[in-house]
């Protein structure tokens, strides 16, 4: 896995103003803490963060002005509710060889059963452990074939290489459910036709 690297500066001014003035000149607050050491707080150019953030899991190896160089993981990552634009990032000090549990997004591949039936993501994303150097950007689960009332469990999601569940094998992952909700409305739609034929 790749390390992104960002040069950040640590920042001394706390509160919604200070917060608001580092965003409007493009810098992101966060706080780099871990490993029993007192948190850290600095500002991130927003641009090269945005970027990181596009690999899920992203290993990003921090160049504290005045500081060390640090390896880090988001840990807790902060969006405008309607615009999306970053507020705030915490992230978590790592190191080679060190086991971390993160969440994995699942995606899917294939196609249900025919019947129109629907995909329920139970999970949008897998709590796993794996190494801090080495975490998986994602996992992917088949559906090809599955009929309603089918679902896939935590045990059934194939791993990378080195990871392993942080949740119960038993939790569902995802699950078929039957397209009720669309056949309701279709159904209704055609005695509203009958009705306005009569």
């Amino acid at each position: 896995m790749a390390e992104y690297k960002i040069s950040v500066k640590p920042r001394s001014d706390f509160g919604k103003g200070a917060a608001r003035r580092m965003r409007a000149n493009g810098t992101v607050p966060g706080v780099v803490y871990g490993h029993g050491a007192d948190p850290v707080h600095v500002g991130l150019p927003a641009h090269d963060l945005m970027m990181a953030l596009k690999t899920p899991n992203v290993l990003i190896r921090l160049d504290i002005e005045g500081g060390k160089s640090e390896l880090v993981i988001p840990k807790a990552v902060q969006r405008e509710a309607i615009r999306g634009f970053l507020v705030h990032v915490d992230l978590l000090l790592v190191q080679k060889g060190e086991k971390v549990t993160v969440e994995v997004p699942i995606q899917t591949e294939g196609d249900l059963a025919p019947g129109g039936n629907l995909v329920e993501h139970v999970m949008n994303a897998l709590p796993v452990e794996a190494e801090a150097t080495h975490l998986p950007e994602g996992v992917t689960v088949s559906i090809e074939g599955l009929e309603a009332g089918a679902s896939i469990l935590a045990k059934d999601v194939k791993l990378p290489k080195g990871a392993s569940l942080a949740v119960e094998d038993d939790a569902i992952v995802l699950q078929v459910v039957a397209a009720q909700i669309e056949e309701a409305a279709e159904e209704e739609e055609a005695e509203e036709e009958a009705a306005a034929e009569a």
